[in-house]
């Protein structure tokens, strides 16, 4: 369970799943990967592909509700959802983790 503790004037205290608004500044910063040698950020599965592809990375089709990739050269998975709207940060840092010094997770608002 994530979120923020709200307390109210009353003493009460609130669990928000979702704050927005002035509630709490900054606790849902979006993020995003970055290819560090290019500082390109991936901006969709296209671009992913192809950065990943010339790591070497190659799709792996067994199951066909996921986007996955493999390396010949180790035992690494790489597991997608299919749509790119539910790439999450917790993606990204598993692609970080298995190309190391590659990749990296930003916050978005800090890029524009």
């Amino acid at each position: 369970m994530s979120g923020v503790w709200v307390f109210k004037q009353n003493g009460v205290v609130q669990l928000v799943e979702s704050p927005t608004g002035d509630s709490v500044q900054g606790s849902a910063r979006r993020k995003v990967l970055v290819h560090v040698p290019t500082s390109e950020m991936v901006t969709s599965y296209h671009v992913l592909e192809r950065l990943l592809a010339s790591l070497g990375w190659e799709r792996y089709y067994d199951d066909p509700n996921l986007l996955q990739f493999h390396k010949r050269s180790n035992v690494h998975l790489i597991s997608l959802p299919k749509d790119f709207n539910k790439f999450k940060s917790m993606h990204m840092f598993d692609i970080v983790v298995k190309n190391r010094n590659m990749f990296e997770v930003r916050d978005a608002s800090y890029l524009s």
